[in-house]
């Protein structure tokens, strides 16, 4: 098997030799850059760019031939589940749009996690609020048993409890519906189980500062209650707006039209949530969401405390839904490594009527910077109930797709419906047509990206990755192959949001399961040598040999090699190959 023809533009970093003892201020991963320049063969454009750039070459390669490699045997290691749907559906064919499922009773069996797994749940969502600790470890250890066994690629994420002051339960496994007129008492006092018309606040000053007249919202408005009496600590409250009341649900306050101000000083992690992280760590999960993030500092200090105690790296992701992490919006993202748009807990905090505009400049922001986004929050809510979503719900996600969110997520519909696969497949099949659209439509160039790199080193690779989509969308070519270790040229490419899909191949476990998040990449996990034309010789001719491509597709081929001591340049380049 042979690459018929082949076209590159590559950038190169030298190392500087130790024995030089002039200084340099510029490093390439961690080394000092002695000069840098684009090398072609072809015509020359001499130019002077900076201290250190002393010539710029353009010009292209001729054809050339790639041999077979002895590690020709080895495992491809692309997901069973991606493999059937390229198969199916081809390359363009493949969905980008990420998929996100929490985890609950209505599908915490192997064969109903396998059943997700195969409709096309990229990532698995456990809310700490819910079930006990041996049941996450019992789930998640059943998804990890799937992927090693079946071959799928499932990443793990745990999302926190917050602070207490916000949430109340009923005690019942399972969601109640609450009557109009109906009678309940909110307590602070602590009993297991379940008592009837009772409701447990998890934090003890719930009701301080509340006034008979008061009205209490039940996840931003899914039951509504009026304070009729105070008991001590105790509310006693008629429903005056009947509806579903969750487990451990979140609750606010409102007077007079207002949201009621509630104790701000509580950490945004509580004792309970740095035992869930200790948790999630020992369990080897990918993906950390904060709940009610409200500063920067706050994720700064996550991450830090992940960096010593976890030896794989875990994502944070910042969970937007609050009024104050609306303000601080900007910094809260450029300190995590993305962000879920919580819309029901941030329903609550602004008006309704600007929960559309908000999660577009949310979904936006997010792209510039790139980090990846997930839209969640009753996506699908009538289907926990009832087989089939209504229309207004099938146009909500597909305006998240169309603003080309990351990821959408479901909640309770996954987590007690009573119609999670047709859920999912809703999602599925939206999100696949509405991506079709967008293709047709052009819309990926009409967000106007901002330059994120500050080093030249950063900057190479942002521009190369912006001129790779560029020309994987102008030359139609059949899909995008990068070559990476931590994922971040990966990123870069999916913020343009080509139209082909991108294939990121990586030796890394970690970046594999977090480019599950990332839109459009199909993260692969393989070995990479320090050869890279080595490297795209032999994961070409594994996927011919498993007949995921054909003779005469193309593919654009990004890479980005670490140097080394025997190999001095570090290499990013740009090559189109047609397959033979």
């Amino acid at each position: 098997m042979a690459v018929s023809s082949s076209h590159s533009i590559r950038t190169c970093f030298q190392i500087k030799p130790e024995s030089q003892s002039f200084g340099l201020e510029k490093r390439v991963f961690g080394l000092p850059v002695l000069q840098h320049e684009v090398v072609c063969v072809g015509k020359k454009l001499r130019a002077k760019v900076g201290t250190k750039v002393e010539a710029v070459q353009v010009g292209l390669e001729g054809p050339e031939t790639l041999t077979d490699l002895k590690g020709l045997g080895r495992a491809l290691g692309l997901d069973v589940v991606s493999e059937m749907e390229l198969r199916e559906k081809g390359f363009l064919g493949l969905r980008k749009t990420k998929l996100v499922c929490t985890i609950g009773p209505a599908c915490d069996s192997l064969e109903d996690l396998e059943k997700l797994v195969l409709g096309g749940m990229n990532v698995a969502r456990f809310n700490m609020c819910h079930n006990t600790r041996e049941w996450h470890r019992d789930v998640i250890r059943k998804i990890k048993k799937l992927n090693e066994e079946k071959g799928y690629s499932v990443s793990i994420m745990i999302d926190t409890e917050g602070s207490q002051i916000h949430v109340v339960d009923h005690g019942e496994p399972t969601s109640l519906k609450v009557q109009e007129d109906s009678i309940w008492q909110f307590t602070p006092e602590k009993f297991e189980g379940s008592l009837p018309f009772t409701v447990q606040a998890k934090y003890e000053g719930f009701s301080e500062g509340i006034k008979v007249g008061d009205e209490l919202l039940i996840d931003g408005g899914m039951a509504r209650f009026k304070v009729i009496e105070r008991i001590g600590s105790d509310l006693r409250c008629q429903c005056i707006d009947s509806g579903l009341f969750l487990p451990c649900a979140k609750f606010s306050f409102w007077r007079d039209g207002k949201l009621v101000e509630r104790n701000q000083e509580l950490p945004t992690l509580s004792t309970k949530d740095w035992s869930d992280i200790e948790f999630g760590i020992s369990e080897g999960v990918d993906f950390i969401a904060m709940s009610f993030v409200n500063d920067a500092e706050s994720v700064r200090h996550l991450k830090d405390y992940l960096t010593i105690k976890s030896l794989k790296s875990i994502r944070v992701l910042a969970k937007i839904e609050s009024l104050e992490a609306l303000q601080k919006l900007e910094e809260i993202i450029e300190a995590s490594d993305g962000v879920m748009i919580a819309r029901v807990d941030l329903g609550v905090e602004i008006p309704l009527e600007q929960i559309p505009t908000v999660q577009e400049e949310i979904t936006q922001m997010c792209r510039q910077l790139n980090k990846p986004v997930i839209v969640a929050s009753q996506l699908l809510e009538s289907m926990a109930e009832y087989p089939t979503p209504t229309r207004a719900e099938v146009a909500d996600v597909s305006e998240a797709v169309r603003q080309y969110a990351d990821a959408l997520m479901l909640a309770g519909e996954s987590a007690i419906g009573l119609f999670v696969q047709k859920a999912l497949s809703v999602l599925q099949m939206t999100s696949s047509r509405m991506e079709t659209w967008s293709r047709v439509e052009n819309r990926q160039d009409l967000l106007q990206l901002r330059q994120l790199g500050v080093s030249l080193p950063d900057r190479i690779a942002e521009q190369i990755c912006n001129s790779a989509v560029r020309m994987a969308n102008n030359l139609a070519v059949d899909a995008i192959f990068v070559y990476t270790k931590h994922g971040h040229m990966a990123s870069l490419l999916s913020r343009n949001r080509p139209n082909p899909p991108i294939f990121a191949f990586t030796n890394d476990e970690s970046t594999k399961m977090a480019l599950n998040l990332q839109w459009g990449v199909t993260p692969l996990l393989v070995h990479l040598s320090d050869d890279m034309e080595s490297n795209i010789s032999s994961t070409i001719n594994l996927i011919k040999s498993k007949g995921l491509v054909k003779d005469g597709d193309t593919v654009l081929v990004v890479s980005d090699v670490t140097p080394t001591r025997s190999t001095p340049m570090a290499v990013q380049s740009i090559q189109v190959k047609t397959i033979a």
